[in-house]
């Protein structure tokens, strides 16, 4: 009797899984239950919406919940919900989530031609499901550069924070490394707060005090339940574009997409409205569906049997990725896990750390398909790892199609280490994570027998990436730089403002159509960008229903 009944319980809970609401994992106590939330496998074969939103991610959740306050609106999201995924929310397993590869898993591995391993969000709330959690604004300079409005960005800004923003309770490691950065000339000692200052600060982080993560998907309480549908399991295959002739530009009024057994959908903008369809599938994401809907260069969409809509060769240029690189420091004591809270602010490079986790073992599992009992891979590990990642590197790639499938990563070269200046910038920032090593502040973390030399040394051997390694074992920091280099997730491009899009972020070329989130950024704001992002989702759904324009 007793198995039956748990036979029965497993059979409720599988149905209730593939339906949306506990999605095959152990529930918690804060979980929301959007009634609008649904698997794209019930959504009918035609709809029509006000806005179309392709992306359910940082900028799409907030963007999504702003633009229901009036429209109707239908947000497109590739991946699964991240409530009831314990890899997702709880800090303890958050390389697990990198590590754990499933066609569905909500970190989707790809590797750049340059041969450093990297992943893409897959997940309702985008990358702020997979990444550290480290919550730091942009500066006053950086929304100024970005053509924003101060005023709006500061109450976007705190829209976000209310929601998702807590303030970190520092572990004897992090009080030290703070300690430590100041030791080393990272100054002054700015304290907590989220604003980007030159310095040393406590930023924020969106784990709660019970190492609980927050993500966009949170924002997604703001929404007018009667006005928003968000499908999961919904892939965009491309957008639809009418040609109205010569003297008009084609326009956007449709996206086909697929549920997750294939079935074809399609969603229409409404006849009586003025809305749009608005990309906001990341870096990788945008560019790539504006390719496969026949908006690129011409000859590369042409080789692949592509209709051009526009050829746009700037579409897929200006690709850039925040170099990471890292020296681990073993500890002769118990380390508490830690996602990031403190960073050094310099002009060209930011450094941070983490604590009790296997940061690499992200990297070193990148052919795994899961985590198993009998993997060799240790995902704990008794120590520190300080990273550092430069602020702007100069040195920038190009992203292309693989193919016209829209469920694989396309080819993206970031040209890592391409400028001198940016291997200048590396070396500076390594030598301060040595200062960092052997300050004071940091001695009673470190085995007293390990130089800083030594230490770099262990850390050459155990960073994973698929570069071709220098014969001299990378011994200088200059050849460390190149060969160690690994990601910081933090990669951008591929839209970029006054390339493929307008200050209003209106696809250059095309009507009706709008792309919000990384790819447009010319660099990556706030030392993390995850704020940054969110922040625009709102920002940009408010000036969309107040009708203004930036200036």
């Amino acid at each position: 009797m007793e198995l039956a009944m748990q036979r029965f319980l497993t059979s409720v809970a599988l149905l209730l899984c593939f339906q949306g609401f506990g999605f095959c994992f152990p529930d918690h106590d804060a979980v929301p239950r959007y009634s609008f939330l649904r698997h794209a496998a019930e959504a009918p074969r035609v709809s029509h919406h006000d806005y179309i939103i392709v992306g359910g991610g940082t900028a799409g959740c907030p963007l999504g919940a702003t633009l229901s306050e009036r429209f109707d609106v239908l947000v497109l999201e590739r991946g699964g919900s991240p409530y009831g995924n314990p890899n997702v929310s709880e800090l303890a397993l958050i390389v697990q989530n990198l590590v754990y590869q499933t066609p569905t898993s909500p970190a989707q591995r790809f590797v750049s031609v340059d041969g450093v391993i990297n992943a893409r969000a897959r997940c309702l709330g985008g990358g702020t499901c997979i990444n550290a959690g480290f919550y730091s604004r942009a500066s006053r300079q950086e929304v100024e550069e970005m053509g924003l409005n101060l005023e709006l960005a500061e109450e976007s800004f705190r829209w976000v924070e209310k929601e998702v923003a807590f303030r970190p309770r520092l572990t004897g490691w992090t009080s030290a490394f703070m300690s430590g950065l100041l030791e080393a000339g990272v100054t002054p000692d700015n304290g907590f707060t989220y604003d980007h200052l030159p310095g040393t600060k406590v930023g924020g982080t969106t784990f709660d005090e019970n190492g609980h993560r927050h993500t966009a998907a949170d924002l997604l309480k703001y929404a007018d339940p009667a006005r928003i549908t968000v499908l999961l399991r919904a892939t965009a295959q491309r957008i639809l574009f009418r040609n109205r002739g010569r003297k008009h530009k084609p326009e956007a009024y449709g996206v086909v997409y697929k549920d997750e057994a294939g079935n074809v959908h399609e969603a229409y903008l409404k006849n009586s409205s003025t809305g749009e369809i608005i990309l906001s599938a990341g870096a990788l994401g945008s560019p790539q569906l504006l390719m496969l809907s026949g908006v690129g260069p011409a000859p590369h969409l042409e080789s692949l049997g592509i209709e051009v809509v526009l050829d746009q060769p700037l579409v897929g240029r200006g690709m850039s990725d925040n170099p990471l690189n890292a020296i681990i420091v073993p500890s002769p004591q118990p380390i508490e896990i830690t996602s990031v809270q403190v960073v050094g602010i310099r002009p060209d490079y930011y450094v941070e750390s983490v604590t009790g986790i296997n940061l690499f073992s992200a990297f070193l599992a990148g052919n795994s398909t899961g985590p198993s009992a009998t993997s060799p891979i240790s995902y704990s590990f008794q120590g520190g790892t300080i990273v550092e990642k430069l602020a702007r590197p100069l040195s920038q790639g190009f992203l292309r199609l693989r193919n016209r499938d829209p469920e694989e990563n396309p080819l993206v070269t970031f040209n890592y280490f391409m400028e001198a200046e940016d291997v200048q910038a590396c070396v500076e920032a390594l030598r301060t994570i040595e200062r960092v090593i052997d300050s004071r502040a940091l001695s009673r973390f470190r085995y007293p027998n390990q130089s800083v030399q030594s230490l770099v040394a262990l850390s050459a051997s155990v960073i994973v990436n698929l570069r071709a390694r220098n014969a001299n074992d990378s011994t200088s920091l200059e050849q460390y730089c190149r060969d160690l280099v690994m990601t910081f997730w933090h990669y951008h491009g591929g839209c970029q403002m006054r390339k493929v899009v307008d200050h209003n972020y209106k696809v250059l070329g095309v009507d009706a159509l709008r792309i919000i989130d990384g790819s447009t950024f010319t660099f990556s704001p706030g030392t993390n960008p995850q704020a940054t992002v969110m922040m625009l989702g709102r920002y940009m759904g408010v000036r969309m229903l107040k009708g203004h324009k930036f200036h």
